[in-house]
């Protein structure tokens, strides 16, 4: 099983100056962090993509271009790319230079996003919310699968045998994932394509999403794809530490993140009661010491029967040294467990 570290970017607010904190030293600290990864071993690096001013990355691919020149093995990815406002061939021809850059180790999620600044932003309606990814996803996997190609929709102007240049490394084909939230039809979608799958499992209880994985499974053979490439990872937040001080702070990181988001949204307040409960066994937050974590880890193994593992780790704008603690740890103690499995 693969292990993997997700990150958005979060961008700490200082209440003392009314100001997110520096997004070009965010990005910095990220490529210092991912590098981290790469030597201690971690399998795969997925960086988001946002359009508000608490996150410092609106351009994943940018991103992973920096790191591909830094890393020598760890794959790269997007987490996730927002398709439906995107253009599926510059998507495309981003990640295939990013393909040759990192000589192949580039990958896509592709998601509808939580988060809608983009739509606007980009001038889509979001009236088309789910016609626009639909209809993209289409026509990038048959950019992805053919080298001349003719296709037409309903938001987008005709292709007639045109060629997208540069071609990925795998004749010219990359790894395109599916990333959903828990919405049956999207899960049913990846499926029936044969697409990997990264369920994001961020609240209540992981023990909820078993059916829904299981359907994957069920529709995936159905479609008649072979089972031996079905792949499938889990997304959720995580922060690694040996000092048990350390695990009860991050609560205030991961508090003013949620209660941030959830003031648009009409959350309540984030609670200690759940940051712990998160933290239990049966909770979504892989949240503690490395051994708790691994536990945690190898139960999803277990009953969903996973072959990627994606912890999400900058919840809040931990310090970088606190992260970089993290990632260690995450290499260098949790892997070895996980990989003994």
């Amino acid at each position: 099983m693969e292990l993997g570290i997700g990150m958005f970017g979060d961008l700490a607010f200082d209440q003392s100056t009314g100001k997110y904190r520096d997004a070009g030293i965010k990005i910095r600290e990220i490529l210092d962090q991912v590098k981290l990864m790469d030597e201690v071993g971690i399998d795969v690096f997925a960086m988001g993509e946002h359009h508000r001013p608490d996150y410092a990355v609106s351009s994943p691919e940018i991103v992973l271009a920096a790191a591909a020149s830094i890393t020598k093995n760890i794959k790269l990815a997007s987490g996730v790319t927002v398709l439906s406002s995107s253009e599926p061939v510059k998507v495309y021809e981003d990640f295939s230079t990013l393909d040759l850059i990192s000589d192949g180790r580039a990958e896509i999620f592709v998601g509808r996003g939580s988060f809608i600044e983009s739509f606007p932003l980009y001038g889509y309606s979001l009236n088309d919310y789910e016609q626009l990814f639909d209809e993209k996803l289409e026509l990038l996997l048959k950019i992805n699968s053919e080298e001349n190609v003719s296709w037409s929709g309903k938001l987008r102007a005709p292709m007639q045998n045109q060629t997208v240049y540069p071609r990925a490394k795998n004749d010219g084909k990359l790894s395109i994932w599916r990333a959903v939230g828990g919405t049956p039809q999207s899960v049913l979608s990846a499926a029936q394509l044969g697409m990997p799958l990264v369920v994001a499992i961020i609240g209540g209880m992981p023990i909820q999403f078993r059916n829904l994985i299981e359907f994957y499974k069920q529709e995936y053979q159905k479609a008649e794809h072979d089972v031996s490439k079905m792949q499938i990872a889990v997304h959720s937040h995580t922060f690694v530490s040996d000092d048990q001080k350390a695990v009860d702070g991050y609560f205030h990181n991961y508090k003013s993140q949620m209660d941030r988001i959830g003031a648009s949204r009409g959350w309540a307040p984030y609670t200690k009661a759940q940051y712990d409960g998160g933290r239990s066994k049966d909770g979504a937050l892989f949240i503690g010491s490395p051994a708790e974590v691994a536990d945690k880890i190898a139960y999803m193994k277990e009953i969903f029967g996973i072959t990627r593992f994606i912890g999400h780790m900058d919840v809040g704008d931990p310090a970088h040294d606190v992260m970089m603690k993290s990632i260690e740890l995450f290499g260098k103690e949790v892997k070895p467990v996980i990989k003994g499995l």
